[in-house]
């Protein structure tokens, strides 16, 4: 498909359909991903750094994919498994979904608790808060509305790029990693490493981005246009994702600073990089948290609704939609309070949440690339071989990567 030449007019359809691919791609960054990319930098420095190349070629295949299906068919990810795999199939895949959504849900909630608590305010009274605003901000505004309030919040993560600035890193030794493949076989790497593409390429933004295209009402004809945001957001996503990994190899790996989540990196650099570079780490969490318990819940009521066949959009009312929105309000509801139960591990609900993503991603890949090559459902608008190799590829290696998570799981010492 052919990129549309830009001029004045384009230029303003261009910016008409700005949205889906933007907000998709940039919330992948949420709480618990700052948490892996974090931890990933501070572990393994700057040798990590190189997977973020094949990563983000990944992303792009998928969520462009998925943006297609949703610009040609008008129906969300979820209709298509269950009209075209059964309802068997839907219910199995939708609750392996509703597993991994509801640990990332509590793992953003766990990123603004983390994050105000360096400021030194209470969970107890910001988680809450926060909740309650998500929550009435999503029953009372339309998409529209919605989705300037979602676009404002991707300036949150330019805290991350100062931040990695601010680290002074050896941008030679940087540049070197970055083009340089390297794997250890190791039970911690394969952990991080499963962790860093279940982040990346998560399972639910496929089915939120589809959902959204068609919420904001994008067709076929205006298509070339989504594809080039849905591009361009993977880019934007995976340059954050760089100056995380960044910062922590550069301050805390080569120092020998071990973390445990997002939280700890923030309060590990005050030291040394300065009051300021915590802040912004922090400042970075907390807006990473809210955006993503802004889009979990909603992407979780979105799949549900349309596996089920049950009304959904933000444009509907609550009479109108009464499961959409319930759904909406039980997901915030039960992830605050998981968060606010005494001596909850939170660091171990946010890189799970990760992890498990990584492991149903593979399954959802298998879904996408059949229903795509599907000409009674795509006509002219199914795959190239380019795609099908690189997605067939992609998802043998991650099924791969999960087998040996598993095995490392239960046979912590069989790599060593």
């Amino acid at each position: 498909m052919k990129f549309p030449k830009l001029d004045k007019k384009k230029l303003i359809i261009f910016l008409g359909i700005i949205g889906p691919g933007l907000i998709t791609a940039n919330v992948d960054n949420d709480a618990g991903g700052i948490t892996t990319y974090s931890v990933a930098g501070a572990q393994f420095g700057y040798p990590i750094l190189w997977t973020l190349i094949p990563i983000t070629i990944l992303l792009i295949i998928v969520q462009e994919m998925c943006a297609r299906m949703g610009a040609v068919t008008g129906k969300g990810l979820s209709d298509l498994i269950r009209e075209n795999f059964g309802v068997k199939v839907t219910f199995f895949i939708m609750v392996g979904l509703l597993v991994a959504n509801f640990a990332t849900t509590v793992s953003e909630f766990a990123g603004i608790a983390a994050a105000g608590e360096i400021f030194g305010l209470s969970r107890f009274i910001l988680v809450p808060l926060c909740a309650i605003t998500v929550a009435l901000l999503l029953l009372k505004f339309n998409y529209k509305s919605l989705e300037k309030i979602f676009l404002l919040m991707i300036l949150f993560y330019v805290s991350y790029i100062i931040s990695g600035v601010m680290a002074n890193p050896d941008w030679g030794e940087v540049g070197r990693q970055l083009i340089t493949p390297t794997f250890q076989l190791s039970s911690a790497y394969i952990i991080i490493l499963v962790g860093l593409i279940g982040t990346t390429i998560a399972p639910w933004m496929q089915f939120y981005l589809q959902s959204s295209i068609v919420e904001k009402g994008i067709n076929a004809k205006d298509y070339a246009y989504s594809k080039v945001e849905v591009m361009l957001g993977c880019v934007m996503t995976d340059v954050v994702s760089f100056f995380i990994i960044v910062c922590c190899a550069a301050l805390l790996f080569t120092n020998g600073i071990v973390i445990n989540n997002a939280a700890d990196a923030a309060i590990a650099l005050e030291p040394l990089a300065g009051t300021l570079a915590k802040a912004l780490f922090a400042v970075g969490l907390f807006g990473a948290g809210l955006f993503g318990a802004f889009i979990l819940p909603l992407a979780t009521a979105f799949y549900v609704c349309e596996a089920f066949g049950w009304e959904s959009g933000l444009n509907r009312k609550f009479g109108e939609a009464k499961h959409f929105y319930t759904i909406i309000g039980a997901i915030i509801a039960f992830s605050v309070g998981v968060i606010l139960l005494p001596d909850l591990p939170l660091v171990w609900i946010m890189l799970l949440s990760q992890v498990v993503n990584g492991v149903v991603l593979p399954i959802i890949l298998v879904a996408v690339v059949k229903l795509i090559n599907n000409e009674h459902i795509m006509g002219e608008y199914t795959n190239s071989r380019f795609y099908n190799v690189v997605v067939t590829a992609s998802t043998v290696i991650l099924i791969l990567l999960s087998g040996l998570l598993v095995v490392t799981t239960f046979w912590p010492n069989i790599l060593g």
